[in-house]
């Protein structure tokens, strides 16, 4: 033993107390590696989607006091990331057809000052190993919830009255509500007009070729792909029928329920309007 420690260039009462001491260490150890699970589980349970603001706001809801500098160390330390990696490119939308587009209403005003007074509608693509499927959905400008959704095998006007009357019948909104989309002939023919109008709502288009008149609703299609469509094996579904299930699931509770969104302060959609209510 003195020889070991002689070696080593201890003192052999300072090899016992080291050999005596707890493994886990000094207080602030014991506190670093606790936050490290921590923040495991918050990451799983976000999926593995969430990166430091969103960890950091979690962790707090929980009562744990740490800054979101903290939490961002330890995930790089512990090689914790967000699995969103892969960019989401918005597309523009062919407004060659003969119907009139709306005026811009809107005007890239994102801001409401209560649910059901500004919502904005899109399609978007979802690939699978059968072929595509489209994804029209309606999303409240005021708390980001996504209140109507439809799939389908095409991308005819039906599919997006379908994504409209799920949010009309879940919400009711009161007449004078700002209805945005693109100028897409599915937004633009008559049938969609003659509903939009029926409603007492103000209809209202992005310019032409322009998808941040469309900002809000294009980031949730980016944060859908990067977060669910993007995890998927070669970046698609197996299935039409699996992509239903998950999307469901991904829209209906994760994201209005439980996914915390920086817009609204790092709270869910269903949070923010409970907290209005």
């Amino acid at each position: 033993m003195s020889a070991m420690c002689g070696a080593l260039g201890v003192s052999r009462g300072g090899y016992y107390a080291w050999l005596g001491r707890p493994a886990s260490g000094s207080a602030r150890q014991r506190r670093r590696a606790e936050l490290a699970e921590e923040i495991r589980q918050v990451h799983a349970g976000s999926r593995g989607l969430y990166g430091s603001p969103r960890v950091t706001a979690e962790l707090r809801d929980r009562g744990v006091t740490v800054t979101e500098k903290t939490v961002a160390k330890v995930m790089r330390q512990e090689e914790i990331r967000a699995t969103t990696d892969r960019r989401f490119r918005p597309r523009t939308t062919d407004s060659a057809h003969e119907w009139r587009p709306a005026d811009n209403v809107l005007g890239r005003d994102f801001a409401a000052d209560a649910p059901d007074r500004k919502w904005a509608c899109d399609i978007t693509y979802v690939p699978t190993d059968e072929g595509y499927l489209y994804l029209a959905a309606v999303i409240d400008l005021g708390s980001r919830r996504i209140v109507g959704w439809s799939m389908a095998g095409h991308m005819r006007a039906g599919l997006c009255l379908d994504a409209l009357e799920m949010a009309v019948l879940h919400r009711s909104p009161d007449t004078g509500l700002i209805h945005h989309s693109d100028r897409g002939s599915q937004y633009c023919c008559d049938e969609y007009q003659r509903r939009v109008e029926g409603l007492g709502f103000t209809a209202s288009m992005s310019g032409k070729g322009d998808c941040y008149d469309n900002a809000v609703i294009e980031s949730f299609w980016g944060t859908y792909k990067q977060e669910l469509v993007y995890q998927q094996p070669n970046g698609r579904f197996a299935t039409r029928d699996q992509a239903r299930r998950m999307t469901f699931e991904y829209i209906e509770v994760f994201y209005n329920r439980q996914r915390r969104h920086s817009a609204i302060g790092y709270v869910s959609p269903e949070q923010f309007e409970a907290s209005l209510n």
